[in-house]
Formats: structure tokens, sequence, C-alpha cells
């Protein structure tokens, strides 16, 4: 058996999808000129990872910002064609183009991302599995696409529980998109699955994922905690295969340049907007003080005199770690009075090197069954590519003593099912 070569990256979302898709392609040509049989990519690669955003809501309450917000998100997420499908998509219906309703001898579907992906992987001979932001009806999934360059999209997946506030933008997926995918390189075959970010702190979500007898387990993530290369470790041993990590690398400049280009909430239009039902708050500022005397009578007290009215500012700039911390960015007013309460000579430890400040420090990184890091982390790099040749016998060595859907299951006593999903093992 052949060894191939899987490689990742650490890429931040460019300002707009045209710019995150020619990223795509340059990568995979890149890829391709290492010879990368397969490239991973971070999870919301396309569409971006909203870091740091409320989208307006606390519980209770919603504002007409933070919709609007939202509905910028919403305009920027990819249109796969796919459907809604009690949060499954349409399954092979879609992969082989059978659903209703397109157009042309292809039957084209949504806005062309599809297609875009598949050029991008023809061309340059790399099989790229990506992670993006997929909308369909009125919903947002957190998703993952295969992209074949021989046979197209072999495969799509949804992430089943969005991790903490990310439930409010991203609907469930269903775990019938666990299913894994094969295919053959160099005679190979290649037997791989993705578990999108906190999907592989799920111990149901990886187990399903071992029964289909899997080799490549591939974690496309937001977590860049130093733990999480720890949670990779350990699922090369538990699961016996190649695991695959890959987190973006935002630097400071690119998380504020992609909030101002598509987040931020456009100018006021010039014709007057219907007046907005107030807010309870705003109701309570203005209700009359008054009193009432022992006839019943009402009489109204003298109102105070109303504060002045507090000097408007500038949006703070902010993001949340993933632990919950929120973390203010400065200003470039703030940079140039020095301000920021991060020097910009600080090292890594404190999320800058050479002056350049980083929301999200990447940390991608290629592991194998045994547990030993084959190649990265990447930390503080979103630019390169990192890459590994890997034996897949090594995944059935490696079975000798522990197979975690067979052998070492006890499923003479233990029964796993998942609902709507094949477990039946993917043949070596």
């Amino acid at each position: 058996m052949a060894t191939i070569r899987v490689g990742t990256a650490s890429p931040a979302t460019g300002a707009t999808r045209a710019a995150t898709l020619q990223q795509l392609s340059d990568l995979a040509r890149r890829a391709a000129s290492q010879h990368i049989d397969i490239l991973l990519l971070p999870e919301a690669y396309i569409g971006g990872y909203p870091r740091g955003t409320a989208f307006g809501c606390v519980i209770g309450e919603r504002t007409g910002e933070g919709r609007e917000e939202f509905a910028r998100y919403f305009d920027d997420a990819v249109d796969l064609g796919d459907t809604v499908a009690a949060g499954a998509g349409a399954g092979d219906a879609w992969i082989t183009r059978q659903l209703p309703g397109g157009e042309g001898e292809r039957n084209l579907r949504g806005d062309g991302t599809r297609e875009e992906l598949e050029r991008i992987a023809a061309e340059s001979g790399v099989l790229v599995v990506t992670g993006l932001v997929e909308k369909a009806g009125g919903s947002l999934y957190c998703a993952v696409v295969y992209v074949c360059p021989r046979r197209g999209i072999i495969g799509k997946r949804r992430k089943v529980m969005p991790t903490g506030t990310e439930r409010l933008i991203w609907a469930q997926g269903s775990p019938a998109t666990l299913r894994a995918v094969s295919t053959t390189i160099r005679g190979t075959r290649v037997n791989l699955a993705a578990a999108i970010c906190w999907e592989s702190y799920m111990p149901v979500v990886r187990q399903a994922l071992y029964a289909q007898n899997i080799n490549l387990y591939l974690a496309p993530t937001a977590d860049g905690r130093d733990a999480w290369l720890s949670l990779m470790r350990t699922i090369g041993i538990e699961g016996r295969c190649f695991a695959v990590s890959s987190n973006m690398a935002v630097r400071q400049h690119q998380q504020q340049e992609r909030d101002e280009s598509t987040l931020d909430p456009p100018p006021a239009p010039s014709s007057p907007a219907a007046p907005s039902r107030p807010s309870a708050a705003q109701n309570n500022r203005a209700r009359r003080s008054s009193t009432l005397t022992e006839d019943g009578f009402e009489i109204a007290l003298p109102q105070p005199s109303p504060p002045p009215p507090l000097p408007k500012e500038k949006r703070r700039k902010s993001v949340f770690d993933e632990d919950g911390n929120e973390i203010v960015l400065c200003c470039n007013q703030d940079e140039a009075n020095g301000k920021c309460g991060v020097s910009p000579t600080r090292k890594r430890q404190n999320g800058t090197a050479h002056g350049t400040a980083w929301v999200s420090r990447g940390g991608s990184a290629i592991v194998n069954p045994f547990g030993d890091v084959v190649a990265g982390p990447q930390w503080e790099d979103d630019d390169g590519l990192i890459f590994a040749d890997i034996d897949l016998r090594e995944c059935v060595r490696g079975r000798l003593d522990l197979d975690a859907a067979g052998s070492y299951s006890r499923n003479d006593s233990f029964h796993f099912s998942v609902t709507g999903l094949d477990l039946d093992p993917l043949p070596y």
C-alpha cells in the first residue's frame, strides 16, 4: 500500500466570499505543487466564523441592529442548492444532482459556489475538504464538503450540535450527515470523515465515525487552545486513525476588516424609517412620576431636569476566546496613544508576535494512529502549508490491540446506533 500526502493550513477567511474562494484556489495550487493529495481547511472558512459577534442578542431581547447584522451574515453564506430535509440535507439526491428545480443539463442549483469548488479541485488535482457556512431555506448550517478532483463533491455534512452561542445562528444538522466517504488515491483506499470543532468532544460522534472504519479523521475547528492538540492525539490513539486538524490563524486587523465589510450595520437610510416599538427600558424612562391623594386624585410630581446626554462613543471592537473571556481590541487611535492594554512588543504568550495581535492563533496539526504529532502544530501562521506522508497500513497495525468499534467494543453487550445513519463499516 502506497503512502499518501495529507496537508492542512490555517488561513483566515477573506473580506469577501470572492476573496476567500480565490485564496482557496491559491492554496489548492500550492498544495498541488507540494504533491499534497488531501487538503483540509478550517471550520466556517467560507462564510466566516463570527468570533466575538453577539448579533444584538441577550435573553429576552433582540435589537434591530442585531437582526440586520444577522441578515448581512446570512447574505454572505453559501447557497449550495441543497434542502433543509430535517437538517440532514438531500443526501445522495443532492450529491448526484437529482434534485428538481435546477437549470440546464447539469441541474445547476444554488449560487455557483459548489461548481467553483469542484473546478478548483479538478484543476489542482487535490481532494479539498473545507468548512463553510451554508444557507438552506431560512436557516444557516455549519457544514463541511468533501470535493474530489475526479468526481466532484462526494459528500457533505452539517454540524449536529453548534457550540454555545453558535446555536443562536446555526441550526442543528442531522446525525445522518455523519456518513463517512471513501475514495482511492494512488491505489490506496481512504475512508475519511469530518467532525466539526467541538463535535470531537462528543464521544458518540467519535464512535459513529470509528464504527464506519475510517482511517482519516478530519477536524476543522475554531478552537485554538493548547488543549485541542491533546484531543487530537487522543483521537489518533482511540480510533487508530490519522487525525488532521485545521484552525484559522486570524490577525486583529483581518478580523476588523471583515467586521467592517460584512458585519457592521449599513448607514441609516435617507428616508425616515417607521418608528420602532420602544423597549421596556425606554418606557420606564418616559414614565410620569405621580402620587394619589386619599380622595383618589392623581397629582403629577415635577420632573427632575434630564441629565446631559452622554457623548457618543465609537463602537467597541472585541472578540471572545474559547473560554468566553472578552478581549477588547484597540482602535487605531488607542494604539497611537498607547491605550491598548497590550504592548505591541509583547510576544506570543499574550497573543502577539512581532507587533501583530492574533485573535485566533491557529494550531493546525497532523497526528498518527499512535498519538504522535507528525506535522505542526502550526501557530500564528496564516500563510503556510504543513503536510505529512502517511501510510494507512498503520491504522491496521494499530488495531492489533485496540479497535474501538470492533474487538475492543464489547458489542455483544453495548449496542450503538444513530438515527438515519448506516454504520456498516467501509471496506479496506
